[in-house]
């Protein structure tokens, strides 16, 4: 794994995935490596899915489909989306599939900072893109959502955690 993914995955542990009460529902949109999946089920966290176009997620499809996939409405506390945004738009879907007061966890690059990202991918510093990034958008523009917490890490990446409104 490219220097700069490992050090970046080692901090979404501490800032995005030990706050998680560990009897959370989980679901992660797009759980390529399952490093996220690997990591809570080896530490405690029973109701984790992973959900991808490709196996070997536990759902395999397109998450815009979910009521296909078998997913119940409001059935989440948390969905987790590291770096998979920018290829797709998921926050309706995100917000169907969770529960008021649920949280919605991502992390994409900074839009304007783009270019920097395909840079160190070039370098070999970073995880290399598996499609392109067709919907990049910031954080603090997503609708529907309450921004609990909004971080740009090195100027090139942001993180966010939301809420889904309790009462609408």
């Amino acid at each position: 794994m490219p220097a700069l993914s490992d050090y970046a995955q080692r901090r979404k542990i501490e800032h995005f995935l030990l706050p998680i009460p560990k009897h959370a529902r989980i679901l992660e949109i797009g759980c390529g490596s399952r490093w996220v999946g690997d990591y809570l089920r080896a530490n405690g966290w029973q109701h984790y899915v992973g959900a991808d176009l490709v196996a070997p997620a536990d759902i395999v499809g397109d998450i815009r489909e979910w009521r296909q996939l078998g997913l119940q409405p409001a059935s989440f506390d948390v969905v987790i989306a590291f770096e998979v945004i920018e290829h797709v738009d998921l926050v309706q879907q995100a917000y169907d599939l969770l529960k008021p007061g649920g949280q919605l966890l991502l992390t994409s690059p900074v839009p304007h900072m783009d270019w920097a990202m395909k840079l160190l991918e070039r370098l070999g510093l970073n995880q290399q893109r598996t499609s392109p990034h067709s919907n990049l958008v910031y954080f603090d523009k997503i609708p529907l959502f309450e921004p609990v917490s909004l971080l740009q890490k090195a100027f090139l990446s942001q993180w966010g955690v939301l809420r889904k409104p309790v009462a609408a």
